[in-house]
């Protein structure tokens, strides 16, 4: 019986890996400069310049992005640090209501 209870809790695992990963997404806001938002994107996140210049634009002409993709558990601490950082933003699974984690 011991096996089949381990067997089991594999399989529960092996489902859990392949969903799909979660992503943070900041919304435009009309509070904050551009500026301070590539900043914030490149200080919290660690993108190079260009890539937090590109996710901002990306923000203010499309009114949102995707800012980092990963386990539930991180995205809900990268949206609880934009909100410390004054910014608008969400965590979904990458799948739903067609957001990719390269959008």
């Amino acid at each position: 019986m011991t096996s089949s209870a381990t067997q089991e809790d594999t399989r529960t695992e092996e489902v859990s890996g392949l969903a799909d990963p979660w992503v943070t997404i900041v919304w435009n806001d009309p509070v904050n400069l551009m500026s301070y938002v590539a900043f914030v994107f490149e200080s919290y996140f660690g993108h190079p310049q260009a890539e937090a210049h590109r996710l901002m634009m990306q923000v203010h002409e499309e009114g949102r992005a995707v800012v980092s993709t990963g386990p539930r558990e991180r995205m809900e601490v990268d949206v609880q640090a934009m909100h410390g950082y004054g910014l608008w933003a969400t965590l979904q699974q990458s799948g739903a209501s067609g957001t990719e984690a390269g959008a």
